[in-house]
């Protein structure tokens, strides 16, 4: 069997002190160049987007800070090459549904895929599934219950439910080998 290698990395965030090095695309004063080099390496990256992608300011009310990254900080998240983005997390409706779906949008016309977000509960609770040397590994991603959960009419990200994302995986595993 062919070898599989992977990263998985942490929250991916765009803020005011490295926003510049995002818009300008200058992967090597985000990240230093052994990890670029490590990055690159592996067959797949995944990165939390702990961020919503976004030029229209519209924060929800909500504790804690509302997070919001310009649209143009994609240029610095292309350079880092995701094979793919979790957007299930406490941040991504920080901008309301307009901020997720702006995520998505620009997501989509850069051709980086992402789970565990989407227009309603059926489009975010979808798996992703990666396929290599024969074999299928599976991706489940879901977000504790906070201000950003989707429901069967309303955007967001897929919750977790300790009775149904159970069944979400275990159903993803009949499917899959790991």
């Amino acid at each position: 069997m062919e070898l599989f290698s992977a990263i998985i990395g942490g929250d991916l965030v765009a803020t005011k002190s490295n926003m510049n090095n995002f818009v300008n695309g200058d992967i090597n004063k985000i990240v230093d160049k052994r990890i670029i080099d490590e990055l690159n390496s592996v067959d797949f990256r995944l990165f939390n987007l702990e961020v919503p992608l976004t030029d229209k300011v519209e924060p929800i009310i909500k504790l804690g800070p509302n997070l919001i990254a310009s649209t143009n900080a994609i240029q610095g998240i292309k350079k880092l090459n995701p094979s793919l983005l979790c957007i299930a997390n406490n941040h991504i409706m920080d901008q309301g549904e307009q901020g997720l779906f702006s995520t998505i949008n620009l997501l989509d016309q850069y051709n980086i895929d992402y789970v565990g977000a989407g227009e309603n509960l059926t489009k975010a609770y979808k798996p992703y599934i990666i396929e290599k040397a024969g074999k299928r590994i599976g991706i489940y991603a879901c977000a504790e219950h906070e201000f950003t959960i989707a429901t069967d009419e309303k955007a967001g990200a897929n919750p977790f439910d300790s009775l149904e994302s159970l069944d979400h995986i275990y159903n993803l595993k009949q499917k899959c080998d790991y």
